[in-house]
């Protein structure tokens, strides 16, 4: 019974197989020297993410007309086992609290068109009021019922009642 050979040792095997040298790889696929090396001898640790790997397998794979679909399936696998390209546990493990829904309601609200609300809402609010004050200003407010002193000398007179305009 055959045991199944590594990523590494798929995609190195079958580089030499095509006499293929790494520098022509390097040419062709525009992978580094070093992560080229790195993916042969399976240190997935000079990687920072598992996305790179991934990515370099798959174009090296397909260069090399592999079976691409088993190659990445493979290639999970041996990440799954390591420590640093393990799954990250899901991000929806804690319940979502009244804080995550309030911020996340706020982090859909264009402030543009809230400012430009406000400033309506602000212009119209000072419109009404300077109208309201004017509607309702006396300039006789404030004045003391007067009575009408005659120049003459004579004082304490009333001003005389307007005649009635006859009716037609």
């Amino acid at each position: 019974m055959r045991v199944m050979s590594t990523v590494a040792e798929q995609l190195r095997q079958a580089r030499e197989a095509q006499h293929l040298t790494e520098q022509q790889i390097v040419e062709i696929t525009k992978i580094r020297t070093d992560h080229l090396r790195a993916l042969e001898e399976g240190n997935y640790d000079v990687f920072s993410a598992p996305v790179y790997i991934r990515g370099f397998v798959r174009g090296y794979a397909k260069l090399l007309k592999l079976d691409v679909p088993q190659i990445m399936a493979a290639l999970d696998g041996e990440l799954a086992q390591t420590t640093k390209f393990a799954e990250p546990p899901p991000l929806t493990e804690h319940p979502r609290g009244t804080v995550d829904f309030v911020m996340l309601q706020l982090s859909k609200v264009d402030f543009r068109m809230v400012l430009i609300g406000l400033g309506l809402v602000i212009t119209l609010v000072a419109a009404v009021s300077v109208w309201a004050a004017l509607r309702h200003r006396n300039p006789l407010r404030g004045l003391k019922p007067g009575v009408y002193q005659s120049t003459r000398g004579t004082t304490g007179d009333t001003l005389p009642l307007p005649t009635p305009a006859p009716h037609r």
